[in-house]
């Protein structure tokens, strides 16, 4: 059983991170899906996204939960049956989840050169001209869209602009951690961030600040 990280961030929040190894017959064994699961998998042109689908059921039965504890809300965010809050990523060779009494999510990218091209879509790019390094700015690029994405996928309201909405404080590359604010329309929630790079990837997630989530 490849988990290949686990993190607990506090004593009510756990990361779990899945290197994707085997192949989808043997991530099927042992796992029983809902109907609408198993249409949605059956569906699914790549061997790659099958094998993290069911990745991310091997995490969920690390906790105990099924398949069948798992739904969706009509935003498509997950939600876990109970009191508590889920959220869900999967990347190449990667899958996680993030489990927490509070408000959280999660998201892993690859480090790719190519988020140099369509930061301006996301970020204020004028705020990276410091960073001189090529590598380094990728990563750092890499880590704030990560942030965006965790936030984006805990706040799931349709119409959030990662560029207009999702404001990510300002960090070093070794702090490893930030802070960061959602706005849209009435609502405005403040979220602590944290980072985690491993084998050329980096995973991001968001919890909602104490004061938030009161």
């Amino acid at each position: 059983m490849p988990l290949y990280k686990t993190i607990t961030v506090n004593p009510t929040t756990k990361v779990l991170i899945w290197k994707i190894e085997e192949s989808y017959d043997a991530l099927s064994e042992g796992i029983e899906l809902t109907s609408h699961c198993r249409q949605r998998v059956d569906g699914m042109k790549s061997d790659l996204h099958r094998r993290g689908f069911m990745s991310v059921r091997h995490l969920l039965a690390s906790e105990g939960y099924t398949d069948h504890d798992l739904y969706y809300d009509r935003d498509g965010k997950p939600h876990l049956n109970g009191d508590k809050h889920i959220s869900i990523t999967h990347s190449f060779v990667f899958s996680a989840i993030i489990i927490s009494d509070i408000e959280v999510g999660i998201d892993i990218e690859k480090q790719r050169s190519k988020i140099l091209k369509i930061a301006h879509k996301f970020t204020p790019i004028e705020e990276y001209r410091t960073i001189a390094n090529e590598d380094a700015l990728m990563r750092k690029l890499t880590m704030v869209w990560g942030a965006k994405e965790s936030l984006y996928k805990s706040f799931a309201k349709p119409g959030v602009s990662f560029l207009q909405h999702i404001y990510v404080e300002d960090f070093r590359l070794d702090d490893m951690r930030s802070t960061a604010e959602v706005s849209f329309e009435d609502v405005s929630l403040s979220y602590d961030i944290y980072f985690l790079e491993f084998e050329e990837f980096t995973c991001a997630y968001a919890l909602i600040s104490e004061d938030a989530a009161v």
